[in-house]
């Protein structure tokens, strides 16, 4: 027996007709007059008969059908409405740790259209360093994690989105050729502003000069990349950073951002989530709008 058939019986007994319950369910009276007949042989009882004014009423059988019918359909009517909030649009709080050189200069634009499109839900960015954003992932006080150099953590699962291209970064009176690609070797002793030691980006970026046997003159270091490109705007050495955070700086021409003769260097990005915890809608919506915004 069909759910269906339940509350096509009862639209009968609350309107008196076949003709208007046909009509609010949508089929034709034909079809109701087969359900009554397929509810009377399955119960062997009479259910309806007709009133002194031709209405419809139910039988005594009829009304302690009604009675349990209608429950199932007012639970049936809850659980769509239940379901159908999952479809809604999210909405709630979505907290999302990311690091600095990502986070500042990427992430903004898309959020705000994020925003745009899902205006019940309140996004909470954290700046922090990368240690941290793992730390914020694993113990659940992130939903999201966005890093720079993802790597695989026990309890985290990490989601690949694009590349970021890291250029080397220098004041415009140095001495490397405007608008024109730098080999690394000319970086040989060159004086070198660095991130810090326990940065995923210095760690890669270290491992990169290395395969080219060049060594530049680490002259400060710091984890903070304004701090870095103050550096070297004011003219203390260069360094190497994502093209994305230097790109103010480079249209008002106090750095320049050039790329490398080799060929471009990347550095992957990702997103992070605790596995085993299912998310909510909104940071649900979140990282599949990432994904695609970002991927």
């Amino acid at each position: 027996m069909h759910i269906e058939t339940l509350k096509t019986f009862c639209d009968i007994v609350e309107t008196g007709s076949f003709t208007e319950a046909a009509a609010r369910g949508r089929v034709t009276q034909s079809a109701v007059s087969q359900q009554v007949r397929a509810l009377e042989a399955r119960y062997g009882s009479r259910l309806l008969e007709r009133g002194p004014r031709r209405g419809v009423r139910p039988t005594a059988a009829g009304r302690l059908l009604y009675e349990a019918a209608r429950a199932v359909v007012a639970r049936l009517g809850e659980l769509d409405r239940l379901m159908g909030g999952l479809r809604a649009a999210p909405a709630g709080v979505v907290r999302l740790a990311t690091v600095y050189s990502t986070g500042l200069y990427e992430l903004p634009p898309h959020i705000k259209q994020f925003l745009r499109a899902h205006a019940r839900v309140d996004v909470r960015v954290e700046y922090t360093r990368t240690d941290r954003v793992y730390a914020a992932c694993r113990s659940g006080a992130a939903d999201l994690g966005l890093v720079a150099l993802p790597s695989p953590r026990p309890g985290l699962e990490v989601i690949r989105l694009r590349d970021d291209e890291l250029v080397l970064v220098c004041p415009p009176g140095r001495r490397f050729p405007a608008r024109r690609p730098v080999p690394v070797a000319a970086l040989e002793g060159e004086p070198f502003v660095a991130f810090d030691r326990d940065i995923p980006t210095r760690r890669f970026v270290d491992a990169w000069l290395r395969g080219h046997r060049v060594r530049p003159r680490r002259v400060a270091e710091s984890d903070n990349i304004e701090s870095i490109k103050r550096s070297v705007e004011a003219g203390l050495g260069v360094s190497i950073l994502p093209r994305p955070a230097v790109e103010h700086e480079a249209r008002a021409r106090s750095l320049r951002a050039l790329p490398f003769a080799e060929g471009p260097l990347y550095r992957p990005l990702g997103l992070l989530r605790r596995k085993g915890r299912e998310l909510s809608p909104p940071a649900r919506a979140l990282l599949e709008f990432l994904r695609r915004a970002m991927g």
